[in-house]
């Protein structure tokens, strides 16, 4: 069984997007959903510094609008690709690129909802200074105690023994002087404590926003971070994207359920290689792809032939 991934912030890098726009029609897609994402999409995914491609207004929109060209060029056909991928999900803000993919939103709406995202995660951050810190390693319980201790929020699981710590500023320097045994710490690119109480004003801001998106339920199956349930109704789906701002992300969870469904091959759209890593430790024998560059769309194209469908054919 295929999956298709979307990574979170933190995975975009300098100029990742310039070789895309080297393929037909992705820079005139991209300058079509920069007015919709309030947003130069060409520009901040070629020439804007690692600084400007931080700031969360920038790279939120900037990650979605990747994730759905990237998808585009691996598949022309929208609904050719549904019958052959057997699921989808996405890290963070990866669940709306997910859920475009899942045909429960349309490009433009899903870029609507992340510019709005994006702006009331910004503004919630401002309020506080906030951040996050990957915990790698240590007994689990000893990390949860210490990051409660502390008054952290655990707001990654990503498996595997890596957490995401999240809070104010000095509570992240008070973790790093007082860190749980045997674990390394490592700051994260993102402006704020995502993923937790600090972000609920951003809740808030979205619920107003969310009933006038039309939605369809997904036309894959569709595994949410929030308990890594696979979710069949869009009105659901899109009530966990504006919830799951102020609440922590179980990729742990979702890779649980993709080894229940059966994945054979995950494909990470770019900018790829996050949640690939996360999956190959901890879904041994799985196939896996990180969808950089146009480059890679030869192999994904095989991976695509020798796994797309078959959970299909199994049903049939």
């Amino acid at each position: 069984m295929l999956v298709i991934v979307a990574p979170g912030q933190g995975a975009q890098t300098p100029g990742f997007l310039s070789p895309w726009l080297e393929l037909d029609g992705v820079a005139d897609r991209l300058r079509g959903w920069s007015e919709v994402a309030g947003l130069d999409l060409v520009r901040a995914g070629t020439e804007a510094d690692a600084e400007e491609i931080k700031d969360t207004a920038v790279a939120q929109p900037l990650l979605v609008a990747a994730g759905l060209v990237t998808a585009r060029a691996l598949f022309p056909d929208e609904d050719a690709a549904r019958a052959l991928v057997g699921a989808v999900a996405g890290h963070s803000v990866g669940e709306i690129t997910a859920a475009a993919g899942a045909g429960v939103l349309s490009a433009r709406d899903a870029l609507t909802f992340v510019r709005e995202r994006s702006l009331a995660m910004a503004e919630a951050a401002a309020a506080t200074e906030t951040g996050m810190l990957a915990v790698l390693g240590g007994d689990p319980q000893a990390v949860a105690d210490k990051l409660a201790e502390h008054g952290l929020t655990a707001a990654n699981n990503n498996g595997g023994g890596q957490i995401v710590a999240a809070g104010t500023l000095p509570q992240l320097d008070a973790l790093r002087e007082d860190p749980p045994a045997g674990a390394r710490l490592i700051a994260l690119k993102v402006a704020g404590a995502f993923h937790t109480v600090h972000m609920a004003p951003g809740v808030e801001r979205l619920a107003k926003l969310a009933p006038g998106l039309p939605v369809a339920d997904p036309k894959v199956a569709y595994v949410s971070n929030q308990d890594g349930a696979v979710v069949a109704s869009g009105a659901e789906v899109l009530d966990r994207l504006v919830s799951q701002v102020s609440n922590p992300v179980r990729w742990d969870l979702c890779m649980e359920t993709l080894r229940e469904l059966g994945a054979t091959a995950v494909i990470e759209l770019a900018p790829a290689g996050t949640l690939t890593g996360l999956v190959k430790r901890n879904l041994k024998g799985v196939a896996t792809l990180a969808l950089k560059t146009p480059a890679d769309l030869d192999r994904a194209r095989e991976l695509v032939a020798e796994h797309g469908g078959q959970e299909q054919e199994q049903q049939a």
